[in-house]
C-alpha cells in the first residue's frame, strides 16, 4: 500500500491493487481532528452573481469560495478530507483538464483528498457550470 501524509490528521491512502492516482488519492484517513462538512459552492461572487464564462473561470472561484469557508472553519487547503466536483459540461472539463489542474495547483498544492467527479444536467443557478463540495478534518482545538 502506498501512503502519503499531508499533515498529522490525514493520510492518503492509495492500494497498489487499484493503479496509480492522478489527482485525488483513493482514500484518506483522519484521526485527532474536527470534521467540518463544506457546502456546495459555484462561481457566486459577494453579490450572489456568478462569474466566469468558462468552466476554468468558475472552477476558480467555486474551489476558492469553498476554501473560504474551510479557513472559516478553522482548516487550510491541506485539511480537505473528500470533496465532490458536479459538473454540467464533462466534455469541456475534461478537455481543460490541464487548466482546471494548474488552479487546483495554486489554490491548494499537491495535496489530493478522495475525490469524485459527477456529470449533472444543471446546477442550483442555471449560469453555473461546475460546484463543489467537501469535508474537511481540521485541528480540534480551532475556533
Amino acid at each position: 500500500m502506498n501512503t502519503e501524509t499531508e499533515n498529522p490528521r490525514t493520510r492518503c491512502i492509495n492500494p497498489l491493487e487499484l493503479g496509480r492516482p492522478s489527482g485525488f488519492s483513493h482514500a484518506v484517513r483522519t484521526t485527532g481532528g474536527a470534521t467540518v462538512h463544506l457546502a456546495g459552492q459555484t462561481a457566486l461572487d459577494t453579490d450572489g452573481v456568478i462569474v466566469g464564462d468558462t468552466v476554468v473561470e468558475q472552477f476558480d472561484q467555486a474551489l476558492s469560495n469553498l476554501l473560504t469557508a474551510l479557513r472559516s472553519a478553522g482548516g487550510t487547503p491541506q485539511d480537505l478530507v473528500s470533496l465532490t466536483i458536479y459538473i454540467v459540461d464533462m466534455d469541456d472539463y475534461q478537455a481543460r483538464a490541464r487548466e482546471i489542474g494548474a488552479v487546483w495547483k495554486r489554490l491548494i498544492g499537491k495535496s489530493y483528498p478522495a475525490m469524485a467527479g459527477v456529470g449533472v444536467a444543471r446546477l442550483w443557478d442555471a449560469e453555473a457550470l461546475v460546484e463543489v463540495q467537501g469535508i474537511a478534518c481540521v485541528p480540534a482545538d480551532g475556533l
